[in-house]
């Protein structure tokens, strides 16, 4: 299965940043088991800086409404999304649908900024 979705670690030391390997996610639900309590997020070093969830381009484009496609760029805290303006907006409407129902980690709401 091809992965929707790429999570890169960066971080900053000086002048001197250090980039992690790619993380690949092939589906949404990889991506909230993530970031929910008890996920990965948990495990983030606190030396990372910033963090890029990297949406990869649609196998098929849309013919319908070719805005779906437009590459945008949304930062929550130190966590970019990038990627077609579909998914990202997607994505934005289930992470707020689950912090309401305190499905995200501690952890994760701290980095985008929720001051949890």
């Amino acid at each position: 299965m091809k992965p929707i979705l790429t999570v890169e670690f960066s971080a900053k030391s000086g002048d001197t940043e250090f980039k992690e390997e790619s993380v690949p996610l092939h589906n949404p639900e990889e991506f909230f088991a993530f970031v929910a309590p008890g996920g990965g997020c948990e495990k983030i070093p606190d030396e990372v800086g910033e963090i890029r969830m990297v949406f990869l381009p649609p196998r098929h484009k849309n013919s319908q409404n070719p805005l779906a496609d437009i590459p945008v760029t949304l930062q929550l805290g130190m966590v970019f999304f990038n990627g077609p303006l579909s998914e990202v907006m997607q994505t934005t409407e289930q992470i707020l649908d689950k912090a309401g129902r305190g499905e995200l980690s501690t952890a994760f709401l701290k980095v985008i900024g929720a001051n949890a």
